[in-house]
């Protein structure tokens, strides 16, 4: 999922308002012991590992996915860029300094220091009207030669995203990233364990599968992988500049494809997910024979808490990163996220995907009632379903929505500072899937729901 600015990581739901949102345990297909669930196949919602248990060890490491399946995750999910030798690396970021010891290697490795990325992009004018209402008229490139493709491997830009003096994923291979490069963790470091940072090496898409396999015949259960196609222009780009396809080729998406090939998980049944914020990158799939089971994740940037609504434009660069998915800026398409949680939206995804994945302010808004000027995600006091479950599943899509996380700056005033409750509001609402850092309390929480639901 996506890693916004600071300033745009609200996140809220609470206790005060828990009576008014619980739901009727009825509805759906089949149960769990007896208890029927309001998710799309009437079966317990799943607690999906974002990032392996990223919230006590080093994100999409073996130690994190392999806590997380001991917790009792359901499913393990990973991100996934393109390395300069075309293999498919679990990562979030396409830039390594904020997830990886990689600053401290560069001190004593010159091979390591001397592929900083210190070029600088270019702006590039929108296609869409140039008025604020689309959000800025200029986005920052890393196509500074037209002519010359490689020259794509000099800036560091993502999606409109600069990180300048960082190092790219896309500069080592699979083998040097391994050996020379230690994950740590990413989102609220300040808050999290350190013991193992850079001390866990990076592992590929195939070492999560194998992971997954692995451990679910040690427990005697399946356990799905959740892989997510990253930044899929960029990513292209960069590997037709690496040699890892012609130009117009798409080698993300091509790997992607052989991976499930490979571990003849290219069904309809397989356990496994396929995701994105970008809906050309699941189509292309989708195209190419992709019979996996696809999700189109859904972005936004912030919401209003004095009606919460969301927040898709800014006068910033978190248009193009969070606002709209990249391929529509280029394409010169001005629309947002939210068109894709209308019910015309939904039907479009249908014909692509199995399942939407929005972020949490999208299924309950958040606001705070009376308004008082400035504030806070600690003021959030009033919530209300937007309906998004609801129609997702008349439309035949599962709803997995992200990220949950424990930290208190995490969680909005009317929780009370127990995220147990954050989750307990979604279940509620028939979610069918939940990603978050803390596997045990994702696990803790659907407990309690089970067991209130058994009380009834």
């Amino acid at each position: 999922m996506t890693t916004r600015n600071p300033k745009f990581h609200l996140t809220a739901l609470g206790t005060a308002l828990c009576g008014a949102l619980l739901l009727t345990a009825c509805g759906g297909g089949g149960g769990d012991d007896g208890v029927r669930f309001l998710t799309l196949d009437g079966y317990q919602p799943q607690v999906i590992a974002h990032r392996g248990y990223s919230g006590m060890y080093p994100e999409q490491t073996r130690m994190a996915y392999e806590k997380a399946i001991d917790a009792g995750a359901d499913m393990i999910e990973l991100d996934m860029h393109l390395t300069r030798d075309c293999q498919l690396v679990a990562r979030h970021n396409a830039w390594l300094g904020d997830s990886t010891n990689i600053a401290d290697v560069a001190k004593t490795n010159a091979a390591v220091a001397a592929r900083k990325r210190t070029a600088k992009g270019v702006l590039v004018d929108v296609k869409y009207p140039a008025i604020p209402a689309n959000g800025p008229a200029q986005y920052l490139s890393d196509q500074i030669n037209p002519s010359d493709p490689k020259s794509v491997l000099k800036p560091l830009v993502v999606d409109g995203e600069d990180h300048s003096n960082d190092w790219s994923i896309s500069d080592f291979t699979m083998q040097e990233l391994r050996d020379w490069i230690g994950g740590t963790t990413l989102d609220n470091r300040a808050d999290r364990p350190t013991e193992w940072n850079g001390k866990l090496p990076l592992i590929s898409a195939q070492d999560v599968i194998d992971i997954a396999t692995a451990k679910g015949k040690a427990v005697g259960r399946t356990i799905p992988v959740y892989a997510e196609t990253k930044n899929p222009y960029w990513n292209n780009q960069q590997a037709i500049a690496n040699g890892c396809g012609a130009p117009g080729s798409h080698p993300l998406e091509d790997a992607t494809l052989a991976l499930l090939e490979k571990n003849k998980l290219n069904s309809k049944d397989a356990p496994i997910y396929i995701q994105s914020f970008d809906p050309e990158s699941l189509k292309y799939l989708r195209k190419a024979g992709m019979k996996a089971k696809g999700v189109q994740l859904i972005d936004g940037n912030d919401f209003d808490l004095k009606d919460g609504s969301m927040v898709y434009i800014t006068t910033d660069e978190w248009t193009f990163i969070s606002g709209r998915p990249y391929s529509w800026t280029l394409a010169g398409d001005a629309r947002t996220f939210a068109v894709m949680q209308t019910p015309a939206g939904l039907a479009e995804i249908k014909t692509y995907a199995d399942g939407i994945g929005p972020w949490k302010p999208q299924v309950l808004a958040h606001s705070v009632v009376p308004y008082k000027e400035g504030a806070g995600l600690k003021d959030v006091n009033t919530l209300k379903d937007t309906g998004l479950i609801a129609n997702a599943h008349k439309a035949g899509l599962v709803v997995h929505s992200f990220t949950f996380r424990n930290e208190a700056g995490r969680l909005a005033g009317i929780y009370k500072g127990d995220p147990v409750q954050e989750f307990l509001a979604y279940y509620r609402l028939g979610i069918d899937g939940v990603f978050t850092d803390f596997t045990p309390t994702g696990v803790k929480a659907r407990d309690a729901y089970i067991a209130e639901l058994k009380g009834k």
